[in-house]
């Protein structure tokens, strides 16, 4: 073989090496956007119905506060959490904010069973039926979103990945997870103890 043969193989050798390095950093990078990107995604239709949620309560607030006054106590907490959720900053704080208000929000959906009157009421039921199908589109959102941030989290966490990430300046995401109180049955009690 002549030195121009050798060259040519040396060359071709490289330059292929570099294009398939080439391709996989591409192919890396995209992937870690496009993971970033469902993430981001996920949160985006967790919001929205959380805002459709928030949107809704007054609605049957004002319905219940019509028919029984001695709620006062869960409307308020209901108020209060959703306060809180529209002042967080952060997703964790949003998702600690969503957490509290499910908390309240279940002391709130027992006086469906508690008050008799209530259930009798048509509007109160359309209503609940429209709370408790955005708590069943709000809990497929939210399973969603963690299935998008255990994808991302599991690809930044893999050495490839890790680099990729790091590349693209993609980070690991934090689940949505329930506050300890929304964990907890809710509990009421309208005895009056002045």
């Amino acid at each position: 073989m002549n030195l121009a043969k050798v060259l040519l193989i040396i060359l071709l050798v490289i330059g292929g090496s570099v294009f398939f390095a080439g391709c996989n950093i591409y192919s890396g990078y995209n992937a870690a956007v496009s993971r970033s990107e469902s993430v981001n995604s996920s949160w985006a239709e967790v919001e929205n119905q959380l805002q459709r949620r928030f949107e809704l309560i007054p609605n049957l607030i004002e319905t219940v506060k019509g028919l029984a006054g001695q709620e006062e106590k869960i409307f308020l907490g209901v108020a209060k959490a959703r306060e809180a959720y529209f002042k967080a900053k952060s997703v964790s704080g949003k998702a600690r904010a969503a957490g509290s208000f499910e908390s309240a929000l279940s002391r709130l959906l027992v006086l469906k069973e508690t008050y008799p009157e209530l259930k009798s009421n048509v509007s109160f039921l359309k209503l609940q039926d429209q709370l408790e199908g955005t708590e069943n589109r709000l809990t497929v959102a939210r399973k969603r979103y963690n299935d998008s941030v255990k994808a991302l989290n599991t690809f930044t966490r893999k050495l490839t990945g890790r680099f990729y990430s790091w590349l693209a300046g993609v980070e690991a995401a934090d689940y949505f997870n329930i506050s300890e109180e929304a964990r907890e049955a809710p509990k009421v009690d309208f005895s009056s103890k002045d």
